[in-house]
């Protein structure tokens, strides 16, 4: 049996107001730590942060889909978000529990996928992406 190739996955979500104008990023990698895709997304107004962060993992677990990963560890600089995944913090909001029951279902239609939690620093590119999507939205 063959080992399952892991892949990493950067994701992040940005509000500015929190809540406020939102956006989020992805970033896939493969075994070698080469780029396979970036996605961003603006989101709109009236977002939380932690509404971003999900919508970001969202955008992570579509990407590693459409590239057919087997296997994923997605790294985040949300705490929240990376404990609420792998069930050691409930999920209290209701925007949260619709946003973290879609993930969950995303997540269970791949063989593999893990969650950490990084530092902020750590997830520069991802955290670019999804302050590029507010402001692109914003020049327009």
């Amino acid at each position: 049996m063959a080992l399952r190739q892991l892949h990493i996955a950067f994701s992040d979500g940005a509000s500015r107001g929190n809540p406020g104008v939102g956006g989020c990023g992805a970033v896939l990698l493969d075994a070698s730590g080469a780029v396979v895709a970036t996605a961003k997304v603006y989101l709109g107004e009236r977002v939380t942060n932690n509404a971003a962060e999900y919508h970001g993992l969202l955008l992570a677990l579509d990407l590693a889909k459409q590239h057919s990963v087997a296997a994923l560890e997605v790294q985040m600089d949300s705490e929240l978000v990376t404990k609420q995944m792998q069930g050691v913090y409930r999920v209290k909001q209701p925007h949260l529990q619709v946003l973290h029951k879609a993930a969950m279902a995303k997540a269970a239609l791949m063989p593999q996928v893990t969650y950490r939690a990084i530092p902020r620093a750590a997830n520069a590119a991802a955290d670019q992406l999804a302050n590029e999507a507010i402001d692109e939205h914003s020049k327009k």
